[in-house]
Order: C-alpha cells, then structure tokens, then sequence
C-alpha cells in the first residue's frame, strides 16, 4: 500500500521534471508534478488509501524541511543584515499581496457556495 501511494508521488515528480525540460524550463519540474497530482486528485473526486497512507507517513519528516532555511540564515547573517531593508520591505510586500489575494479568494468562494446553496 505504501508503496504503490509513494510510487503515484514519484511519478507525478517525474512528469513535471520532464515537461518542466521539454515544455516549461521557468517552473521546477516538482512544482509541475505537484501541480499534476493536484489535478488528477480533483479529477478523481477523492484521495485513495495508497496515496493518503504514503502522504501521511511522509508528513511526519516535514519539520525537517525548515532546517536547511534555518541554517542558511544562520550562515548568511551578515549578508542579509547588509540587505536588512530590502528583505523586510520584500517580506511586507509578499504578506500584503498574499493576505489581499486570500481576501479575494475567500470572497469569490463565498459568493460561489452561495450560488450553489440558492440553486
């Protein structure tokens, strides 16, 4: 079961790696293949028991994701110090066009449900 759920994972990695090198070289070929899976599985309806068993076993080891930023900013403290301004103006940048696209977002999937509820 494990196995066949981490095997559609890796497939799906390994066809955005090969669109990302025949069609699309400006997205990383994972991000394709998440994409992928995330299409299939809408297509699909539901999330199967091999993919769900292998995507909660690997949710375990995400905390370990946060080490490699952690470090790098450990060892490139005085670099970003030297650019201190523009990464917080960056950073204030990217939160407030995340936070007015959620906005956005969550006011057409509203206006959607009650679309749906008055049908």
């Amino acid at each position: 079961m494990l196995l066949r759920g981490l095997s559609w994972l890796v497939l799906c990695q390994l066809l955005g790696t090969v669109i990302n090198v025949l069609l699309l070289p400006m997205l990383p070929g994972p991000i394709i293949g998440m994409l992928l899976l995330f299409v299939f599985l809408m297509l699909r309806g539901e999330v199967g028991e091999p993919l769900s068993v292998a995507s909660s076993s690997l949710l375990k080891y995400l905390p370990l994701i946060l080490v490699p930023p952690a470090v790098g900013v450990m060892a490139y403290a005085s670099d970003i110090a030297a650019d201190f301004w523009a990464v917080v103006g960056a950073l204030v940048l990217s939160l407030l066009v995340s936070l007015a696209f959620a906005g956005w977002l969550m006011q057409k999937l509203i206006e959607r449900q009650q679309r749906q509820e008055d049908v």
